[in-house]
């Protein structure tokens, strides 16, 4: 399955790309299931981020790989894949994409993932869309502070 948000915001995307730090990241974490950020190194090529997902009766660990990052005058992007994933996650791959398009920028997240059947797959697509279509509030709040 795929996702895809577009989000625009006022920021250069230099300084969108500056912005892409382990506090932006705790800040776009939904409020369920409260995330516990294990590890953060970055968003560049072998960096990883790792995570714990508390479902109250139980918790489970996601675990993602910087497999790429580019950065050109038009975009910059990265793509995280998940090496270790919660049980309901069979493939997760993310890429964050910031882009320049008539002199405006905006921040696309581009998700590709599968479930154990595809039954779950669509099961699932309203509840990570909706995960991530959280993210545009905030990503507006933080640039389009910054000119």
């Amino acid at each position: 399955m795929i996702i895809s948000i577009k989000t625009e915001v006022k920021s250069s995307i230099k300084i969108v790309w500056k912005g892409f730090s382990q506090k932006l990241f705790q800040k776009l974490a939904p409020p369920f299931p409260p995330v516990k950020l294990l590890r953060f190194d970055g968003c560049l090529k072998g960096d990883i981020v790792s995570m714990e997902l508390n479902f109250i009766a139980f918790k489970q660990n996601w675990t993602s790989l910087i497999t790429e990052q580019s950065e050109t005058e038009e975009e910059i992007y990265f793509i995280d894949e998940g090496t270790e994933l919660p049980f309901f996650l069979k493939s997760w791959k993310h890429k964050h994409r910031i882009v320049l398009i008539l002199n405006q920028t905006y921040i696309i997240d581009e998700i590709e993932y599968k479930t154990p059947t595809i039954l779950t797959d669509y099961l699932f697509y309203p509840i990570l869309y909706l995960q991530f279509l959280y993210r545009k509030p905030i990503y507006k709040k933080i640039f389009n502070n910054n000119p």
